[in-house]
């Protein structure tokens, strides 16, 4: 879809014109290319991210340099090679890897003039610091926490089904994943039942049939993950559903969570502080809308948010109330549609100007301003100006 709109740049990159703002005098502007772009992708989306940045920048008339994630670059390599196949001229399109020292080198070079990244917090911080230190443009997209309300008029099936979707879909590896719920009033009573519909969900290799949940990148993200849930129930968390350690028939060894849920959940928690980046939700109480609310803006993230209800009011209430960039009623990932400009907020994210959408062609462009006047060859003109002293 991204791509698809990259494709209309002629409408998105069009300037403004202001007739006659001065007695035969017209201002105009032109969206020029900047020149070297390039972009950092992390592993949980190795087509999506990508295509995020690299078409954009070069319908608006820049080359890229692309960095893909070290640990599966073999998605991003192959769609670089589908776009030479489609057209692109040599060396409008590069890639490169590594780690540390290739987003350094990138940060780094005086030919590179805007950075876009999409990543971990502490990541996406050096990179905004170095980026921006060396006089670049950077637009980085980090860590979040993401929230969901559930009121008690919500549809529950739907609001159940969206709930498990999105909190443990892609293994729980996405910045936009509902890690956290908030259940307000009656809707506590419907832990039991999203604890039932976990349980059905199906952990398995994604090539298998009816997987529901496949395994997460690494051993190492394994490792992590088993860490932050064993720390949450030494800091007094309830595990209501553990999916540590499931048998996976033929992946004895796969580094694979199951769906598991957290109750009694505080803001003190590591569980709830750190983004975990697995299948992991922690439910939360609220005896109201606003205290659910008054709990979301406490957080420092700003990412995604979402509200459940059947209440026109109490949906008009939160979106007006809650501090988060992207938000969702009745809808659990509210990620844009590429005619609009992802715009996660507040520690989520470093820059003014968000991916795709209107706002990154105005990143990956400069904007010219140019006032003009034409003179007929008739035309005398006016007086000299003179400089006037005031004593």
């Amino acid at each position: 879809e991204v791509v698809e709109h990259a494709a209309n740049i002629g409408t998105l990159q069009m300037g403004e014109l202001a007739n006659n703002v001065a007695n035969g005098v017209d201002t105009y502007t032109l969206l020029q290319p900047i020149g070297v772009c390039a972009g950092i992708t992390p592993f949980n989306f190795p087509a999506m991210i990508p295509l995020w940045m690299f078409p954009m920048a070069i319908a608006c008339g820049n080359t890229f340099v692309l960095k893909p994630s070290e640990q599966d670059p073999l998605v991003t390599m192959r769609l670089v090679e589908l776009a030479l196949e489609a057209g692109i001229p040599k060396g409008v399109l590069n890639v490169i890897h590594g780690g540390v020292d290739a987003v350094n080198l990138i940060c780094d070079h005086p030919d590179i003039k805007a950075v876009s990244f999409v990543g971990s917090t502490k990541v996406g911080t050096h990179v905004y610091n170095r980026a921006t230190l060396n006089g670049k443009r950077a637009q980085c997209m980090m860590g979040a926490k993401n929230h969901a309300i559930v009121l008690p008029d919500a549809n529950k099936q739907q609001t159940l089904n969206n709930l498990l979707g999105a909190s443990f879909g892609a293994a729980g590896q996405r910045c936009m994943a509902l890690p956290v719920v908030i259940l307000v009033g009656e809707a506590q009573t419907w832990l039991p039942d999203l604890v039932e519909k976990a349980t059905t969900l199906k952990v398995n290799a994604g090539v298998e049939p009816g997987t529901d949940i496949g395994p997460v990148v690494s051993c190492a993200a394994l490792d992590r993950i088993s860490g932050l849930i064993a720390t949450g129930i030494e800091e007094g968390a309830k595990l209501v559903l553990d999916g540590r350690n499931p048998s996976v028939p033929g992946y004895l060894e796969g580094n694979f969570v199951g769906p598991t849920i957290f109750s009694g959940v505080t803001p003190s928690m590591t569980i709830y502080r750190e983004e975990i980046f697995g299948p992991v939700l922690c439910v939360v109480n609220a005896a109201s809308l606003d205290e659910a609310i008054s709990f979301i803006n406490a957080n420092p993230n700003g990412n995604g948010t979402a509200l459940f209800t059947r209440s026109g009011a109490a949906a008009r209430h939160f979106q007006e109330e809650i501090d988060v960039g992207q938000v969702g009623i009745n809808v659990p990932i509210p990620v844009p549609v590429p005619l609009f400009s992802f715009s996660g907020s507040r520690a989520s994210k470093l820059g003014d100007l968000g991916p795709y959408g209107k706002q990154v062609v105005l990143f990956y462009t400069q904007t010219k301003t140019i006032t003009q006047r034409w003179f007929d060859e008739s035309d005398v003109g006016g007086a000299v100006n003179t400089t006037i002293t005031l004593k």
